[in-house]
């Protein structure tokens, strides 16, 4: 980690964010229980704050509640003792089957797992009304988490206390730094706020030996197609890419089988610039993949801050989504490729994606040579 992006993780944990409602002295805790469920982005942009929790509580004794789609990008790490699954999986399942009675087992053999444990604190960084409901399981007697706007569904009734911030426009990973420092701790993230388990790292290097290629992950989650770029653009990139720059590209995809499909388009609209990255099986090895490209371009995706996380520059395509609230972890360099259209950002997208189908590739090219160029120490900043 280079000096310079030192001081970005330190600016991160400085950007002008107030915190309302903040511990004049941080509260005794030897069992903590994080709460972040959800999306894999929305995991690994947790994962910044809990290595500040750490270095702010180095005794206390950490677990991390989530749902099973993202529990395996928290497999080692450094930050986290104990990681807790929620069955969420097996009671949707007895719940649809109509067998009512197991899905009682289930769950309450889950919160006496929950309770076990005897939680001092919890902080809620996902804020939703099941989250609020699983703090207040937990039995822990102080329970922070976010009021309104980062607070919803009436989650913050459930908190103890709660954490009130300005501006409502930041971003994911200052906001949940803030959620840290409420608890009137200096939260400073760890430089590589996501590591790499060695079996994954060793795996990735027998995949990609040799000279480090551009990483392009082309595809979105199954509900939130509006946020992809088209596959003849990347493909546009990736040719000219390796026409200018020399630099050969591998397209990544995840488990779902239309992604894969969209990724084999992006191979061949790049007439033999990029080719298809191996398969991952888990979401520590697509990690490791990630940390050993020079540069990875995509869009609002887990991967995007997967990237980001392990060091890996980025170029970040968006239409529909917000640039600040979705920005790439500031320790690493990055640039944002966006055309602001009239009606982006916006929450739900459309069939349309006009946003993303105005996006040159020239611009997409540009950010990207300017990052390889760069050596992977430049600040970011957004591309026109």
């Amino acid at each position: 980690m280079s000096r310079n992006a030192r001081e970005l993780v330190r600016e991160a944990a400085s950007e002008d964010v107030v915190v309302h409602g903040a511990f004049a002295a941080p509260p005794r805790a030897d069992r903590v229980l994080v709460i972040r469920l959800g999306a894999l982005g929305d995991v690994v942009r947790t994962l910044p704050a809990v290595s500040a929790l750490r270095r702010a509580l180095p005794g206390a004794h950490v677990t991390w509640l989530v749902e099973p789609a993202s529990a395996g990008v928290l497999a080692g790490q450094p930050w986290i003792d104990e990681v807790l699954v929620f069955p969420r999986g097996e009671l949707s399942g007895a719940l649809a089957a109509g067998r009512v009675v197991a899905a009682g087992r289930t769950l309450a053999g889950f919160l006496r797992a929950l309770r076990r444990p005897g939680f001092d604190l919890v902080l809620d960084f996902h804020s939703i009304l099941k989250s609020g409901l699983l703090a207040r399981a937990s039995g822990a007697p102080l329970r922070v988490a976010y009021a309104p706007p980062f607070g919803r569904e009436g989650a913050w009734l459930f908190a103890n206390r709660r954490a009130r911030m300005a501006p409502a426009r930041i971003s994911r990973f200052a906001r949940n730094l803030g959620l840290v420092r409420a608890l009137g701790v200096e939260a400073v993230p760890d430089p590589t706020p996501l590591r790499v388990e060695p079996a994954a790292a060793r795996a990735a290097a027998e995949w990609l030996p040799g000279a480090s290629p551009v990483a392009i992950h082309p595809g979105t989650s199954p509900g939130t197609p509006h946020k992809r770029w088209t596959a003849d653009g990347y493909g546009r990139v990736a040719a000219a890419l390796a026409r200018e720059a020399g630099v050969a590209s591998v397209v990544t995809f995840g488990p779902d089988a239309e992604e894969r499909r969209f990724a084999e388009q992006v191979v061949e609209a790049s007439a033999g610039a990029a080719r298809l990255a191996p398969a991952t099986a888990s979401l520590g090895e697509l990690a490791a993949l990630l940390a050993r490209c020079r540069l990875y371009l995509g869009s609002d995706t887990g991967p995007m801050h997967v990237a980001s996380l392990v060091g890996t520059p980025v170029v970040q395509i968006l239409g529909p989504t917000d640039p600040v609230e979705n920005a790439p972890f500031p320790g690493t360099p990055s640039r944002t490729v966006r055309v602001p259209v009239a009606c982006s950002p916006c929450r739900r997208g459309c069939a349309a994606a006009l946003c993303m189908r105005v996006v040159p590739a020239d611009a997409v090219v540009a950010a990207a040579r300017e990052l390889l160029g760069a050596g992977g120490g430049a600040a970011r900043r957004s591309a026109p």
